[in-house]
């Protein structure tokens, strides 16, 4: 068998590089930003610490929002939800999934708030459809028998991962606009109030190097403060709020189904592909390195999200994660949740710099507005008059990119009928050939890809078993291809493991500390990758 070819693209030759705009932060708005330059003729550098998708865009509920959480008491950003909604239904829809949505109220609910709702959506615009709890029910039969009021508004689920890769890929073939994971900024080098360059350290060989631009974008997400600090800029205010979902082992309802009252804690179910996300809380969050669910906050989630579907009380939990939302004001002790949910693009012109912005706040829906405004900016400051067109340009289906929608390897796997073609994770029936095209092309494949970098640009690891079995496989795979060549690749199976553990140790309780006792046997006791040690 030979080894895996390596590609022309995968270059680590990163002495100095140069390009018209640097951007950093790799979530959906920097991605985002990536392709509305390139749309408009302009190269850019996207840099993320991580990887794609590393914070909230990659740790949230997946929710395509239609508006209606907001309407209430924030109609601004329900309306830019239900704008973007429409926009990306129509021009990303291999990244959608239009589930349709519900609001419902149980008996004990405040039955003004619900009756109110209707208006507060026509005022917004939204769609909004009233149902009798019994029609409701027979939409979703895992709903309560204690529902006493049901609306149906235009809610979706949208994949934040395949739309990351998705913009990459598509500025990359625009203009050769580049993005390199695991890249973090050092310093910035300031002279008579511009941005010159930045010192950046690869954070996985430890390399320093430069990277040279005309403007600068910061799209750091809940670290763009810190970024804006370290360019000697303070007029980014940001609070944390962190938020706890759960993964369901199943798909429990079809409709997202949304708890009609003010926004708490476990009042939201996303269905999403074969299973359901439940959250969320909010808590006030200081420390942006320690950010993990806890058994508390697991309950909460649990015990509101049973009182509008039962069966969430028993049902099996395969995963919990956290992240934090960056929030454009503070307002003490109060609720979070009051905060806006818009955005705000700080041009920093007040701090002395007339080529670095921030783009900070908003939500996964309006990831595209944000990146228009922003792009607005940096070409109006480089004097280039090309509009925003991804309002109307479709993103583009790339193959490459594929591979994280749910059902997506099976479809592609059964076509084939290649009986060659192993599968190697069961759960998401991911097989060899999707490994080899991630390693070869996915947008932001690297010279040696670690499995956390593969699984994020697929469904390898998000089944049942958490990538319990198919870590090992995978690794196996790569090691008879000639792809991993040393210890690096035991490295690489041991973190992606630590990673799957984080988001399960939190719900170990039933038929999940029974696959929890296997996976510990299978890389502690047969692998031995407790004591692995770096080289």
């Amino acid at each position: 068998m030979s080894p895996l070819p390596q590609t022309p693209a995968k270059t680590d030759d990163r002495s100095s590089l140069e390009t018209e705009v640097l951007i950093i932060g790799g979530g959906v708005t920097g991605t985002g930003v990536m392709r509305d330059l390139a749309l408009r003729g302009i190269s850019t550098i996207l840099i993320d610490k991580k990887d794609l998708c590393a914070g909230a865009s990659g740790g949230n509920h997946g929710l395509l929002h239609s508006g209606g959480r907001y309407v209430s008491n924030d109609r601004h950003s329900a309306i830019e939800c239900r704008l973007e909604n429409e926009l990306l239904k129509k021009l990303a829809p291999q990244c959608v999934e239009e589930t349709g949505g519900l609001f419902v109220a149980v008996e004990g609910d405040e039955l003004s708030f619900a009756e109110k709702f209707p208006e507060y959506c026509h005022k917004a615009g939204i769609t909004v459809e009233e149902l009798t709890p019994e029609q409701a029910r027979e939409l979703e039969p895992q709903l309560s028998d204690k529902i006493i009021k049901a609306y149906r508004v235009p809610d979706a689920t949208i994949d934040p991962f395949r739309l990351a890769l998705e913009n990459v890929s598509h500025a990359t073939l625009l203009n050769s606009s580049q993005y390199f994971a695991h890249t973090e900024i050092i310093n910035f080098n300031i002279s008579d109030g511009q941005i010159t360059s930045t010192l950046c350290r690869d954070d996985k060989t430890g390399d320093t190097f430069t990277i040279k631009a005309k403007q600068f974008v910061n799209a750091g997400g809940a670290w763009a403060m810190n970024i804006a600090k370290l360019a000697g800029c303070h007029d980014v205010s940001l609070s944390y709020s962190k938020g706890t979902l759960l993964v369901s082992h199943d798909r429990i309802t079809g409709h997202v189904i949304n708890r009609l009252r003010p926004p708490g804690d476990g009042d939201i179910l996303v269905p999403g592909g074969t299973v359901s996300v439940l959250g969320t809380t909010s808590v006030r969050c200081d420390d942006l390195q320690k950010v993990a669910p806890t058994v508390g906050e697991i309950d909460r989630n649990v015990i509101e999200g049973a009182a509008m579907i039962p069966s969430l009380a028993t049902t099996r939990y395969i995963r919990a994660f956290s992240r934090v939302r960056p929030l454009l004001q503070s307002i003490g002790s109060g609720d979070d949740r009051e905060a806006t949910r818009g955005f705000a693009l700080v041009d920093h012109l007040s701090q002395g710099l007339n080529n670095f912005c921030t783009i900070t706040g908003g939500k996964l829906t309006t990831f595209r507005l944000m990146a228009e405004k922003t792009s607005d900016l940096v070409a109006t400051r480089m004097g280039i008059s090309a509009k925003c067109s991804t309002d109307r340009v479709a993103l583009p289906d790339g193959d490459a990119c594929r591979w994280t929608e749910p059902g997506a390897a099976p479809k592609y796997w059964y076509q084939a009928n290649n009986n060659d073609d192993m599968i190697l994770c069961e759960c998401e029936m991911v097989p060899q050939s999707a490994i080899d095209e991630i390693v070869k092309c996915a947008p932001g494949a690297e010279k040696e890809m670690t499995l956390e970098a593969i699984a994020l640009r697929s469904r390898a690891g998000k089944g049942p078993c958490q990538g319990s079995f198919c870590g090992i496989r995978i690794a196996s795979y790569l090691y008879d291809r000639g792809y991993y060549l040393d210890n690096t690749g035991l490295l690489h199976m041991r973190d992606f493991f630590n990673e799957r553990f984080k988001g399960t140790r939190s719900i170990i309780w039933g038929q999940q500390a029974a696959q929890m006792e296997l996976a510990e046997a299978l890389h502690c006791g047969l692998l031995g990758l407790d004591n692995l040690e770096n080289d």
